[in-house]
């Protein structure tokens, strides 16, 4: 059985290699992208195609912003191009390396911390305005410390904003959703490491691909309520070119406050 740092170390090495194939999430927004965000219109996507609104932001100019598990030189250099100060954390060298280029060529300033999202401790108690937390909670076995530890970092008033995957999604039998068939297989909450076997993983998915773990709705959503958030703000959203598509949306984006005492 593999423990936590082992899951850990082996998604570092797996997005690394990903930034090296030019996975979507690892590819840097270009300059059109900057100038809108430098004119007060950052567009920020959490998931594939709808970006968050912008009335969901707080002033930006001057806003201490966590972008959470957010490497890859997409939210983080947008939201320091709006005005904002900009910490992105991230499990990949590689991932953070590329917010680094994009600061780099765009003159911007952000800082970039190395770490798992599950543990936050190199981050003071309070220290945001607001959290970017796009999909990728599924890359850990356990998201409530995730919830918790957001809450520690928030100021009180400020809001965390996270993109998550329909669970749904984690029932299918990988082999025929490869080829565009839906067939119920799995039973929630999935996991890498204890629905399919090793043998099958690598088959399916190849042996250096991101370890992923579905999550209920109950973790999902009432987590974040148990952290100590309200909810604000939900929308869904669909993958871009792919068949499920056709039939529900594969992603979800909650808006959550802390509420001031």
């Amino acid at each position: 059985m593999r423990t936590d740092k082992d899951i850990v170390e082996h998604n570092r090495r797996a997005w690394d290699e990903l930034v090296r194939q030019g996975n979507p999430w690892t590819v840097p927004v270009g300059k059109e992208l900057i100038d809108a965000a430098r004119s007060g219109r950052p567009a920020i996507y959490l998931t594939e195609k709808r970006p968050v609104p912008l009335d969901w932001f707080p002033p930006l100019t001057g806003a201490d912003i966590l972008c959470l598990a957010s490497g890859g030189g997409q939210q983080g250099p947008l939201m320091a191009a709006a005005g904002a100060h900009v910490t992105v954390f991230d499990n990949s060298p590689q991932q953070l390396a590329r917010d680094l280029a994009v600061a780099e060529r765009e003159h911007l300033t952000l800082q970039t911390v190395l770490g798992d999202m599950k543990d936050l401790s190199a981050l003071e108690d309070g220290q945001f305005d607001l959290i970017l937390h796009p999909v990728s909670n599924n890359f850990v076995p356990d998201i409530l410390v995730v919830w918790r530890e957001a809450f520690r970092v928030l100021r009180d008033g400020g809001d965390l904003i996270a993109g998550m995957v329909n669970p749904v999604e984690y029932t299918f039998d990988p082999e025929k959703e490869q080829q565009g068939i839906y067939t119920v297989k799995h039973a929630l909450p999935y996991s890498d490491l204890l629905s399919i076997s090793e043998e099958e993983r690598i088959r399916f998915f190849g042996e250096h691909e991101p370890l992923e773990f579905s999550h209920t709705l109950e973790t999902q959503l009432g987590g974040q309520i148990a952290a100590g958030f309200v909810l604000t703000g939900f929308y869904e959203d669909y993958r871009r070119d792919e068949k499920i598509a056709e039939y529900m949306p594969s992603y979800f984006v909650t808006r959550a406050h802390k509420r001031v005492p």
